[in-house]
């Protein structure tokens, strides 16, 4: 029978509002020591995208955006303001369902979600119209962080970048890995396990970096809690010395959609 691991999460505290240029691996080494604790080997940072965000400069004014006739069109769809109509278009590959409650997107990543991934929460000047985009390549910026955080640790620990996504047939929102460094995305199980009563397993793929994600977000929380960190440990098994393929391995092909 396969090891049961034991699995913990924690927010971390102390950390920074971010602005751009600041360094994300250095603020979770700043956090852990002030609190008496230093990185491990086999620890997961989940972190949360709009830091990230926010650290690579990736705000835009949507009052410096000029609608095209595309983005007119689907505001009036949608009952969206044209700029954000316009900024959304930016960021996507195609426009899946628009709709007054929520523009679904492709965004150019590959990942299908609400609005493109823009958002003006949590966002110094939401409230005037100042928005965050994705990171240009979550992967690459997963890896990135990774680096840094080796290079200030000296800890072989993986990296998550996690967001809030809505799901087909589904209320609510779950942490979502967008960007993954050093972790298993998916482990695939068909023909290499079986159940308890023997049966070798035929359709069983965990979504391992996905559900890290899910757990470490209940920990960070959505609103004011100001802890855009999560440390997990004890995912040691799903770890690894190598990048990996990243998050986009785990988005399902255009062509096995089944719900276009």
């Amino acid at each position: 029978m396969t090891a049961i691991p034991e699995l913990t999460v924690r927010a971390l505290a102390g950390l920074p509002m971010f602005a751009t240029g600041m360094s994300i691996a250095q603020a979770i080494c700043t956090a852990l020591a002030a609190g008496g604790d230093a990185l491990r080997d086999g620890d997961i940072c989940v972190i949360a995208q709009k830091i990230v965000s926010k650290s690579e400069g990736r705000t835009v004014e949507l009052a410096d955006l000029m609608p095209g006739e595309e983005a007119l069109d689907l505001a009036k769809r949608t009952g969206r303001e044209a700029a954000m109509a316009q900024a959304i278009l930016d960021e996507s590959a195609e426009i899946m369902r628009p709709h007054p409650a929520a523009i679904i997107a492709r965004h150019r990543t590959g990942h299908v979600l609400a609005n493109a991934g823009i958002d003006a929460s949590n966002v110094e000047g939401g409230d005037a119209g100042t928005v965050l985009l994705w990171p240009v390549d979550p992967d690459a910026s997963a890896r990135a962080i990774r680096a840094d955080l080796r290079a200030a640790s000296g800890a072989e620990v993986a990296v998550v970048i996690a967001d809030s996504m809505g799901r087909a047939w589904r209320i609510g929102t779950v942490g979502t890995a967008i960007g993954c460094a050093g972790l298993t995305v998916l482990e695939d199980r068909r023909g290499r396990a079986v159940d308890l009563f023997g049966r070798t397993l035929q359709a069983t793929v965990i979504a391992v970096a996905d559900s890290v994600a899910a757990m470490a977000a209940l920990a960070m929380g959505e609103g004011d809690e100001g802890a855009p960190v999560a440390l997990v440990r004890g995912a040691g098994r799903w770890t690894s010395a190598e990048d990996g393929p990243g998050a986009a391995s785990g988005l399902r092909p255009v062509e096995q959609d089944m719900f276009r």
